[in-house]
């Protein structure tokens, strides 16, 4: 086995949207409808490596030359619903935050100045003929952002454990779009009555914005991807951070300063002892 197809990493997280195939517009929806049919969908592990043979090619492709046609495929109440990759799009996107990850003389050696400066060059003439364009899918390294969990209940909560071959572990939630917005919203109502406007408040607004592009019965997802390969398997089975932003939440729309305060203690510590591994040798 190569050492390209083995890799488990990266130590990412990742909030997802699955459409319907009715929110698709011909003819996509009959590429969508063949491409969940088919025996056999590529994973998520075979997306990464994908991308990972590109960044190991001679010079790096920062971004695929094509767009993919793949997607995630779940069915729901007898729905079909799917969550197109979109890679080369969230290449693009990807791009424009590595300047605030990583210093000039690293990130050009990883990617050459010349290869992000084409890149930048083909998403804006993309973008031209494509203005509407999202992702299905959003992408975090070493967390997952507090203003994700609010859109989930504990109740919600997908666990299992590492099984034999190497599979697992498994760490996700799951709701339908109404349930998502709903929650938003009543989060971010509270947070305006209780709180200064800050990064939380002006990141629920985004993620809202986000989501009212999608179909009112598409499904949200949030998995924790690579992170669960960073976290200790006991604290990995014991991890609630849905139910503490939940409890937090609700300790503000109550008054519970104290209250919300312990939760987003628990929280915080939780995530940055990941975060911290990130700069560990």
């Amino acid at each position: 086995m190569s050492v390209v197809s083995s890799v488990l990493v990266p130590y990412a997280s990742y909030l997802r949207v699955y459409e319907p195939l009715a929110a698709f517009p011909e003819p996509e929806r009959a590429h969508w409808v063949r491409y969940a049919g088919r025996a056999r969908i590529p994973t998520a592990q075979d997306e990464l490596r994908r991308s990972l043979a590109d960044l190991a090619a001679t010079p790096p492709a920062a971004v695929p030359a094509h767009e993919s046609g793949d997607a995630f495929v779940v069915e729901a109440d007898g729905v079909v619903c799917v969550c197109p990759w979109r890679t080369r799009l969230r290449g693009w996107l990807a791009l424009e935050e590595l300047t605030e990850m990583f210093p000039a003389p690293v990130l050009d050696a990883v990617l050459p100045p010349v290869v992000r400066g084409q890149a930048a060059v083909d998403h804006e003439r993309w973008a031209e003929r494509n203005p509407d364009a999202r992702p299905w899918i959003r992408t975090s390294v070493w967390q997952v952002p507090v203003r994700w969990f609010v859109l989930f209940s504990d109740e919600e909560r997908e666990y299992a454990e590492a099984g034999e071959g190497g599979a697992g572990p498994v760490l996700r939630y799951r709701t339908p779009m109404v349930q998502a917005r709903r929650r938003l919203a009543r989060a971010l109502k509270t947070l305006r009555e209780s709180v200064d406007e800050g990064r939380l408040t002006e990141g629920l607004v985004d993620v809202g914005r986000w989501l009212e592009e999608f179909h009112p019965r598409s499904l949200v997802e949030l998995d924790y991807g690579g992170l669960v390969h960073a976290l200790p398997a006991k604290q990995l089975a014991g991890d609630r951070s849905a139910a503490d932003v939940a409890e937090g939440i609700a300790a503000l729309r109550a008054g519970d300063t104290e209250g919300a305060g312990e939760a987003y203690g628990r929280l915080a510590e939780r995530w940055r002892a990941v975060r911290d591994r990130q700069f560990a040798n």
